[in-house]
């Protein structure tokens, strides 16, 4: 078990953490006043990539959740990140995404080809208007040996209605079988996504907390990165598969019970 008298910053996946869809939980505007009342830091995550960084900021605040533009990370801020340090050179870009995504790419410095103009990487996101002639061209230019990069592994979205949403890791899935090629996949749990929040705020791991309801990406992340997991799930620890030992409760209420008694 991990000190919570060491915690100096939370960060908190969004759907599936704080809310489902459109349902604000009711735990989350306590936790986060408690947050500000202890001057304990907290930053919000997310690996869906459909959304720029200013959507998600004024989804929080229809929630009554104001935050600063530092504490709203995103894999595609991630995605960026990533080609500017490791890839210098490919600016040019295929993209399957959203038209917020792609135009959240370019006011990074990137530029997006058209259907007949040849690109220095791929970039597969989460694409709710997925075109499958853009989806045809994308697996050509991996199979040219392009490089790629997938924004996140996560195979569908949450949602709170009578339907699936399939997301990034299953298109990714399909180009690989395509393709026979695997690409970079950037996100949680990749530790890089996590690095620039510590970086900051001069947080040591054991200063962290990474809450989440995805074992697959949320917890992974925190394993990966060598900080405390909190998984939020309403099943008993013992009753769910591979939980890398993380702490397991129903909701942040809890984690703020828990910090309350610290007093």
């Amino acid at each position: 078990m991990f000190d919570l008298k060491k915690i100096r910053h939370v960060v908190m996946d969004m759907d599936g953490t704080i809310y489902r869809g459109r349902e604000l939980f009711p735990t989350t505007l306590p936790f986060l006043k408690l947050l500000r009342k202890k001057e304990i830091g907290f930053s919000f995550l997310t690996n869906n990539s459909s959304r720029g960084i200013d959507a998600y900021l004024h989804h929080l605040q229809e929630f009554g959740i104001a935050i600063e533009r530092e504490q709203m990370i995103s894999s595609t801020v991630n995605t960026a990140d990533y080609l500017r340090s490791r890839h210098p050179d490919v600016r040019r870009l295929f993209m399957l995404g959203t038209e917020s995504f792609q135009e959240e790419m370019v006011s990074y410095g990137f530029s997006g080809v058209s259907m007949s103009e040849e690109p220095d990487g791929v970039v597969t996101a989460f694409d709710t208007q997925l075109n499958y002639e853009r989806l045809c061209k994308a697996a050509w230019w991996i199979k040219q040996d392009k490089l790629w990069i997938a924004t996140h592994p996560d195979l569908e979205c949450p949602t709170e209605g009578p339907t699936t949403l399939v997301d990034c890791g299953s298109v990714t899935a399909c180009l690989e079988k395509v393709s026979g090629r695997r690409p970079v996949t950037l996100g949680k749990p990749d530790p890089s996504i996590l690095a620039p929040i510590m970086k900051r705020h001069h947080l040591e791991p054991d200063e962290l907390i990474m809450c989440g309801d995805r074992l697959y990406t949320d917890i992974r992340l925190a394993v990966n990165s060598g900080v405390p997991g909190i998984l939020i799930s309403p099943l008993p620890h013992d009753q769910i598969e591979d939980n890398f030992a993380a702490l397991t409760i129903p909701d942040l209420g809890v984690l703020g019970e828990m910090l309350e008694r610290l007093a």
